[in-house]
C-alpha cells in the first residue's frame, strides 16, 4: 500500500532530526539547511540523469511556492530541534492538521456556516494538548524555540498541500523534492552568508551527510505517499514520527519529558487524527425547508 511509505518517511525524519540536533554542535541552522539541501539536490540530479528523466516542469511557480514555504518550515523546525527535546519538537512540527482544522472552524464561524462539533472538539482538545506540552516541557529560554516549532507546523500544512497538488498534476516525486532542495540551497546559502560558514571536522561532515541522505530519502517517501497513497491514511500515518522521535530522544539524548508533557503529546496526536478524519468527510447537507402551506 502506497500510504505505508509515510511510516518509512516518518522514521527517516526522526533520524534526520537526531542528526540535526547533533550537527547543531558544529554548524548554524542556516548551514545545516544549506548542506542538507545541497546533498539532496546532487543525489537527485545524479538519479535523474542516470534514469534519463527530465527536470523540466510545466508548473515552475508552484515548485517555487512549495520550496519557499517548505524551506522556511524546515529552518524553523531545525531551530526548534536544536533547543527542545526531540519528541517535543517533532510533535509541534507535526501539529499541522490541528492548525488546518482550526482555520476551518474559524472560517465557518466568520461565514456563519454550521461548525461540525467533532471538529471543534478536536481543535479545542488539541490546543489543550499544546498547552500541556509547552508548560512543563519548556524552560524560559525555550519559549522562542517553542513558537518556532508551532509556526513550522503551520507552514508544513501549506507545504503538504502543495505536495498533494503537485502529485495530482502528475509531477513525479523526485522532481518535487529536487526543486524543494534547490530552494533550500538558495535560502540556506543566503542565511549562511549572513551567519558565516563553520570549519569542518570528520564528525561534523559525517553528520551533515547523514542529514542530507536521510532527508532526501524521507522526502521521496513522503511525496510518494501523498501523491499516490490515500490522503486520509497518509495524513494519519505521519504521526508515527512523533513516536519514533520520542524514542530516539530518550535513547540518544536522554530526553526527560515530564508525564504531563507526554499526555499533551498524546492529546495532540489524537486530536490531529480526529481532525484529519472529520475534515476528510463531506459536510452533512442541510435539507431545504419545505415550503409553508399556511397563508
Amino acid at each position: 500500500m502506497q500510504s505505508l511509505w509515510m511510516v518509512f518517511a516518518s522514521a527517516l525524519f526522526s533520524v534526520m532530526g537526531a542528526c540535526v540536533k547533533l550537527a547543531s554542535q558544529h554548524y548554524s541552522v542556516a548551514e545545516i539547511v544549506f548542506y542538507r539541501s545541497a546533498i539532496g539536490a546532487v543525489i537527485l540530479f545524479a538519479f535523474v540523469r542516470a534514469r534519463g528523466g527530465s527536470l523540466r516542469t510545466p508548473v515552475p511557480w508552484m515548485h517555487v511556492s512549495r520550496g519557499a514555504v517548505g524551506t522556511l518550515a524546515l529552518a524553523l523546525w531545525f531551530f526548534a530541534t536544536t533547543v527542545l527535546p526531540l519528541g517535543t519538537a517533532m510533535t509541534l512540527n507535526f501539529s499541522s492538521p490541528l492548525f488546518l482544522a482550526a482555520f476551518t472552524v474559524v472560517a465557518s464561524l466568520v461565514a456563519g456556516r454550521h461548525v461540525r462539533w467533532p471538529l471543534a472538539v478536536a481543535v479545542a482538545a488539541g490546543f489543550v494538548g499544546v498547552v500541556l506540552v509547552l508548560q512543563p516541557s519548556f524552560r524560559t529560554d525555550q519559549t522562542v524555540a517553542g513558537i518556532a516549532g508551532l509556526v513550522s507546523g503551520v507552514l508544513s500544512a501549506a507545504a503538504y498541500w502543495h505536495v498533494r497538488e503537485l502529485g495530482r498534476l502528475g509531477e513525479p516525486e523526485w522532481r518535487t523534492v529536487f526543486y524543494f532542495s534547490l530552494s533550500g540551497v538558495a535560502l540556506g546559502l543566503a542565511g549562511s552568508v549572513v551567519t558565516g560558514f563553520s570549519s569542518h571536522s570528520w564528525r561534523g561532515a559525517a553528520l551533515l551527510a547523514a542529514v542530507g541522505i536521510t532527508a532526501t530519502a524521507a522526502q521521496l517517501a513522503m511525496t510518494r505517499a501523498y501523491g499516490r497513497g490515500r490522503t486520509l491514511l497518509t495524513a494519519n500515518l505521519q504521526f508515527s514520527a512523533v513516536v519514533f522521535a520520542a524514542l530516539l530522544g530518550e535513547i540518544v539524548f536522554a530526553d526527560r519529558i515530564p508525564t504531563v508533557g507526554y499526555i499533551g503529546i498524546a492529546v495532540i496526536v489524537a486530536s490531529g487524527v480526529l481532525a484529519t478524519i472529520v475534515s476528510a468527510r463531506p459536510a452533512p447537507r442541510v435539507p431545504l425547508a419545505e415550503p409553508s402551506t399556511e397563508k
